[in-house]
């Protein structure tokens, strides 16, 4: 079968690999059927100094595929099951786990696709715990923006800012995978949406997908514009994922007891904070990382209802860099999609 491996920094070959065994134990084996393209991927294609694996890997941390075949004691999905594999290992006994707050996993043994081998290739052995139904009437494409980019968003919405009908969300890097979900989530729940992006043709996108003002992060000053709409009060939340270059001005843009809930720091990791800033006007910020099982299927619940992601491209598995160094340059408004 294929299987699309990283052997190097920026090294990736297409390989014929052995088929896997019957799936054992508790195991199903998933046909792959599309994949979507992070940041993650981008990172670990490059070559991080501080993960731990081994190579050749097999690459992709975003997913969804088909049941081909159950494991003695598999119960839980069958046959031409439609599913979404959770894109970390986790223990599942940890109390993280017992309560359903996987991506606090106590165990985990890491991360798909970066860590261990991921799901660019045909067929894989996957543990059926870590599973999430795909709704049927949502296309491959579609569906394989749910495991990270939708669960991400519906993390970060709701487990932690608790985003409210009603509310004013600033929402940065309208052109990116979580950017144009959340614009299309807040917008459906009812909010107004400040959308910034780098260039007048990605903010004239995000205005097509609803949101309510833009504004070009690279002539305007965004905290400006963020209070002059709000009244000089300030927005109720920030969706920050850029880091460095905007944490200041995104802090900012709060209201009094406003809400920052970041999940990314691409252009940088560190950035200074006015504390005095943060204790007196009481503001709150929420550091997010990935989601929980139940975020994929609130994700895949949305999507039935007619709110799907935003694909930029589409591509087959055999030019899978090509979308890496699309994503790597910004060329892209949206998720890039992978196909098998």
């Amino acid at each position: 079968m294929r299987a699309l491996r990283l052997h190097g920094d920026r090294d990736l070959r297409l390989d014929t690999v052995d088929a896997p065994a019957p799936p054992g134990p508790g195991q199903v084996q998933v046909r792959m059927r599309a994949m979507a393209l992070n940041h993650i991927d981008v990172w670990g294609w490059r070559g991080m100094a501080f993960a731990k694996r081994d190579l050749p890997l097999a690459v992709g941390a975003e997913a969804v595929g088909e049941v081909v075949a159950t494991g003695p004691g598999a119960t839980r999905w069958k046959i031409g099951d439609r599913v979404a594999p959770y894109g970390a290992l986790t223990c599942g006994v940890c109390k993280a786990c017992r309560a359903g707050r996987d991506n606090l996993c106590e165990d985990v043994r890491g991360v798909m696709g970066f860590h261990v081998d991921g799901f660019a290739r045909d067929l894989a052995n996957l543990d059926e715990r870590l599973m999430v139904a795909v709704p049927d009437g949502i296309s491959w494409e579609d569906a394989a923006c749910g495991p990270i980019t939708f669960s991400t968003v519906e993390h970060m919405l709701f487990d932690n800012a608790k985003l409210e009908h009603g509310e004013t969300i600033l929402i940065h890097a309208a052109g990116s995978g979580i950017g144009t979900v959340a614009i299309r989530i807040a917008k459906d729940l009812g909010c107004t949406v400040i959308a910034t992006a780098g260039d007048d043709e990605k903010c004239a996108k995000a205005r097509d997908l609803g949101a309510d003002h833009v504004v070009n992060y690279s002539t305007q000053n965004f905290p400006t514009v963020a209070r002059r709409i709000t009244g000089k009060k300030g927005v109720d939340v920030v969706f920050e994922h850029v880091g460095a270059t905007t944490w200041s001005g995104s802090l900012l843009s709060l209201r009094m007891g406003g809400r920052l809930v970041t999940c990314g720091s691409t252009s940088g990791v560190s950035a200074e904070t006015n504390l005095m800033m943060l204790f007196q006007r009481q503001l709150r910020i929420f550091g997010s990382f990935g989601a929980a099982m139940r975020n994929i299927a609130d994700g895949y619940a949305k999507m039935t209802r007619g709110i799907l992601p935003v694909v930029d491209t589409v591509v087959p598995l055999e030019r899978f860099t090509e979308g890496l160094e699309r994503l790597e340059s910004r060329r892209v408004f949206g998720k890039i999609v992978v196909t098998l």
